[in-house]
């Protein structure tokens, strides 16, 4: 089967799951359609893994959220509805206006400024999150990372969006021993897992192949 084969069947396969698991929400249509007016790039999450990303704050009650990229707002509406506050950080002055007229009356603190900026002032006002997503520059991830382990509760989770789609992007995979995955795996106070996805949300067979990674920050 031809990877064109392949991404029409992934298409046949989430289609059923939107039409099957999603429930309807204004809201979430709205910032969409809104950041798209305002010509955002379409490189949110999917609504189907906004809702994974629900549930799995649901999974571990997370009262706080720390989001790394807002861009639109969409993700940290699909936090937001779960109850949680919402803080998350956009470097993109546009992107941020935007994102403030799609979550206008959710509790959502948007923070206009580069993250690796950011972090270290969040960390000094002794700030705690029990969930941290990171969906931002790639090339600055494993820096994120390191800041999401100080931030977090001890049980708090921390998800790497788009890990997989940058190791097969990069022209050195396997020759080294420096991406985020092999990092992770050396840091000791996590324990972290890597969940290759399939997905048409892209549209384009080259973008189908993603994945994430996701671990849990232990005491000491």
């Amino acid at each position: 089967m031809s990877s064109t084969d392949k991404l029409h069947q992934a298409g046949k396969i989430h289609a059923q799951a939107r039409t099957s698991l999603l429930r309807p929400d204004s809201r979430l249509d709205r910032a969409l359609s809104n950041s798209k007016s305002h010509g955002l790039p379409p490189i949110t999450v999917s609504p189907l893994q906004g809702q994974y990303l629900a549930i799995q704050c649901q999974l571990i009650n997370a009262k706080s959220v720390l989001e790394i990229g807002t861009l639109g707002g969409y993700s940290s509406t699909w936090f937001a509805n779960t109850g949680a506050k919402v803080t998350s950080i956009e470097i993109n002055p546009k992107h941020r206006d935007v994102a403030l007229e799609n979550t206008k009356g959710l509790d959502v603190e948007i923070i206009l400024g580069a993250a690796l900026d950011v972090l270290p002032t969040l960390a000094t006002e002794g700030r705690k999150f029990d969930f941290i997503f990171i969906d931002a520059d790639w090339s600055q991830q494993w820096d994120y990372f390191q800041w999401a382990v100080k931030l977090a509760r001890v049980g708090g989770c921390i998800y790497v969006d788009n890990v997989v789609r940058e190791l097969l992007e990069s022209e050195t995979l396997g020759e080294h021993d420096d991406s985020l995955v092999t990092k992770v795996g050396k840091e000791q106070k996590v324990t972290a897992t890597l969940i290759p996805t399939v997905s048409d949300h892209k549209g384009t067979a080259e973008e189908m192949f993603d994945g994430f990674l996701l671990a849990v920050v232990k005491g000491n």
